[in-house]
């Protein structure tokens, strides 16, 4: 994020004690506690545009330089057995002293006589079991005793079935880890416990004649980017597009909060000022100044170490005229669709390494390799020295494309050059396709920031004939 080193701070905080397993969706793993329902617990220097670059020159330029163990239960009942030569029942209580037994039943013996006793246990009248042919294993006490049956064990009861999954609540969220379960009102899956990405982590839009894309990145925990997109008719019915692109400054107080705040703001007010037919770089500078003024207003709220802040690119096309303002070092960048004329940038960072530059104290490549050279010098927020919105206009000669963006897209392709090559050449007809294609190509460099690009074609309005 502008005006800070980079730092790493991972995927939310699973919230429990032990270090939940990884996840192939890379989500944080929620506590492993026991559902309510008493279930299973869940497993656990800058270029000015170049006057040669073939898109025609400024119209007019305004604006400085700004300061993460089984139930072994029986198989049979508890109840007494029954005798398997004469089906009456066997006393479960070995019967009373002085009955004589059966004649036709004789006790198993020790010595061998009657039935021959499958295991015998000892000399007198130890135990012995009885698995003569026709009859159940007895247990037998000794002569005079009638033959007992062993008892079974009690059965435990039958579990009862699981509750039937009732119907989802309509707008409930569905897990993007396991795909099965709910959110809760926490972002937490109640099935498998994994957090769910914000709605910030990864947005997109697309309308006919623009379109854009915000990812969180691979490491920041929270997306501190914003964008706004639209369209609207002018008096003289053409149609005028409008991108503003903001980049929230981590080191400050609510950073994701002041990029919001500035590009609803800036989107507002252009789209109550074009349609009256004011000046579209005019209503640019205008647009950015609404801006300050709602990230200003949330240094109101206590609490605050430090007032919001966020940096702003906009640009505005209309019927032949191209108008870009920005505050800050998020960039613009023109890209023809005949990629053998140059591309150019459009923006002027402020910067430490632009100030640098522009002093003639360093060259380009010295001051953005320095470590100071992302520390900005011109921002939206209260504690900003001064505010000077830079507007420019330009009426390009070719169709092209417009790519508006924060630094963690053009980190990976800081030139012209390098964003023409990366940017697809269809880009004027796909423009999604093409800000998807941009994002990640910086996630695939390391994502180390948060990522958010608009692609706005600019086809060149027909010659009037002679």
């Amino acid at each position: 994020m502008p005006g800070e080193p980079r730092h790493d701070f991972g995927a939310p905080a699973p919230r429990h004690a032990a270090a939940p397993a990884p996840d192939p969706a890379g989500f944080p793993a929620r506590p492993a506690t026991a559902p309510a329902s008493g279930g299973p617990a869940p497993a656990p220097g800058p270029n000015a545009p170049d006057p040669g670059a073939g898109f025609g020159v400024p119209a007019s330029r305004s604006g400085g330089h700004g300061a993460a163990a089984g139930d072994a239960s029986a198989g049979a009942g508890g109840g007494p057995g029954t005798d398997g030569a004469y089906g009456g029942p066997v006393s479960a209580a070995g019967g009373a002293p002085g009955v004589p037994p059966r004649p036709d039943h004789p006790p198993t013996l020790p010595d061998g006589s009657g039935h021959p006793p499958t295991r015998y246990d000892g000399p007198g009248h130890q135990p012995t079991l009885h698995d003569g042919p026709g009859h159940e294993p007895t247990l037998h006490d000794g002569p005079g005793h009638q033959p007992v049956q062993v008892p079974a064990p009690p059965s435990a009861p039958p579990a009862p079935p699981a509750p039937a999954a009732g119907p989802r609540p309509a707008g409930a969220r569905v897990c993007v880890a396991c795909r099965s379960g709910q959110v809760d009102t926490d972002g937490y899956c109640e099935n498998c416990g994994h957090a769910q990405p914000r709605e910030r982590d990864h947005q997109e839009e697309a309308l006919e004649s623009v379109a854009a894309v915000s990812d969180r990145g691979l490491r920041h925990h929270r997306n501190e980017d914003s964008f706004a997109v639209a369209a609207t008719a002018l008096p003289d019915g053409t149609t005028a597009t409008v991108a503003v692109v903001c980049d929230g400054v981590s080191s400050a107080s609510r950073p994701d909060d002041a990029s919001a705040a500035a590009a609803a703001a800036a989107n507002e007010s252009l789209l109550s000022a074009l349609p009256r037919g004011a000046n579209p770089q005019q209503a640019m500078h205008e647009a950015i100044v609404s801006a300050a003024d709602a990230v200003n207003a949330l240094a109101a709220a206590p609490g605050h170490q430090n007032a919001p802040a966020c940096t702003l690119v906009g640009a505005v096309v209309t019927h032949g005229i191209l108008v870009i303002g920005w505050v800050g070092d998020s960039r613009a960048y023109w890209v023809p669709d005949d990629r053998s004329a140059p591309p150019a940038r459009l923006t002027e960072d402020d910067s430490w390494a632009a100030q640098m530059v522009a002093a003639g104290l360093m060259g380009e490549a010295e001051a953005y390799a320095d470590v100071r050279a992302h520390a900005i010098t011109g921002w939206l927020g209260a504690d900003a020295y001064e505010l000077e919105p830079h507007t420019a206009a330009f009426k390009p000669d070719r169709p092209g494309v417009v790519v508006v963006c924060t630094d963690g897209l053009w980190n990976y392709a800081e030139s012209a050059e390098e964003m023409a090559r990366v940017l697809p050449a269809d880009a004027a007809a796909r423009p999604l396709h093409s800000a998807q294609v941009l994002v990640g190509h910086a996630l695939d460099g390391g994502g180390h920031d948060n990522v958010t690009v608009a692609v706005v074609p600019f086809p060149v309005a027909p010659r009037p004939h002679s």
